[in-house]
């Protein structure tokens, strides 16, 4: 056992399910979550107290997808926070992000009420990425920003670049963009930020992050500090993390082989193109079922699986 901890290392890794979770998804730890929302909401709004709510969401209807939320809280003035880890690129996170928070919203008003009251609390979906969202190019905007790392979404006006409903947003976190080092932290959400990405691999309390704000975390973030119970779900969240995404580095260079030699073959730039988009979706695909199947056969939960993998629930199940 001894030699397994110090294999780990000092601190959970909260760029895992298992260490997110277990930083901010617990009742006895929420005041981590408060100060790294307000953190992020900068003075936008200030966040005294959170509810935990329910993460699994049926649809109204036998045809409706089942969403599954990583966290799901309610702040003390009713706004509610939707907070997803997201450790593979997914094509349509952006679609992902919008539909969660629809199905929140769709919630507020009960069936068959009449009238035109039509109010609703803030909703707000918070992703915490590790991958480049717009990798690919697939905007079409280039960002010319000074946090490339940070995206501040909110419906607004096209024309004025005013704010037209200050009541759903969204701000998702590119932990791969962000690599800012210690003499350059400014900010809480800097600080922040530098922590989920180097936690696992120090072994103390740094002097350039605020103790009073960070010394829970490093209270009770060491491993040694884990139950029997606790050591094992961490370690099976720590292989999973670093088998998916191997599985997920082979598919993509196996699938831009595929695309290049196709690409070649057809002689054009526009068949080198499709090849490799081609390729790459279906060697992803292709390893995504065989990772799922390896996970099941595992025992691990149908809902972390299907997150991890970037498949529906429906066709994990169905494996």
């Amino acid at each position: 056992m001894a030699r397994s901890k110090k294999h780990l290392g000092r601190y959970v890794d909260p760029r895992t399910d298992f260490g997110w979770k277990f930083y901010f998804g617990r009742e006895d730890n929420k005041i981590l979550l408060i100060e790294f929302l307000n953190s992020l909401f900068h003075g936008e709004k200030i966040i005294s107290d959170l509810r935990y709510k329910p993460v699994e969401h049926d649809g109204d209807y036998e045809e409706m997808r089942r969403v599954v939320f990583d966290l799901h809280c309610i702040g003390s003035d009713g706004e509610v926070f939707i907070i997803e880890m997201q450790q593979l690129f997914q094509e349509f996170f952006k679609d992902r992000a919008v539909y969660y928070t629809s199905r929140l919203i769709n919630k507020q008003l009960a069936r068959g009420k009449k009238g035109s009251d039509y109010y609703l609390p803030e909703v707000y979906f918070i992703g915490i990425l590790e991958f480049d969202m717009d990798r690919n190019g697939s905007s079409g905007i280039s960002r010319v920003t000074e946090r490339p790392y940070f995206y501040d979404v909110a419906l607004c006006d096209k024309l004025t670049k005013e704010i037209f409903y200050d009541k759903l947003g969204y701000k998702m976190i590119s932990l791969p963009l962000f690599n800012k080092q210690p003499e350059e932290l400014k900010t809480v959400m800097d600080q922040w930020l530098y922590l989920l990405k180097h936690l696992s691999t120090m072994d103390r309390l740094p002097t350039f992050l605020d103790k009073r704000i960070f010394g829970l975390i490093f209270e009770i973030g060491e491993i040694g500090k884990l139950t029997e119970e606790e050591l094992m779900s961490y370690e099976a969240s720590l292989k999973y993390k670093r088998d998916a995404e191997s599985v997920f580095n082979s598919a993509k260079k196996s699938g831009e082989a595929l695309g290049h030699a196709k690409g070649l073959s057809e002689g054009k730039a526009k068949g080198l193109a499709e090849g490799k988009a081609k390729g790459l979706a279906e060697g992803e695909r292709k390893k995504a079922l065989e990772t799922a199947k390896a996970f099941k056969e595992m025992g691990l939960p149908i809902a972390d699986i299907a997150k991890g993998t970037g498949l529906p629930v429906e066709e994990v199940e169905k494996l």
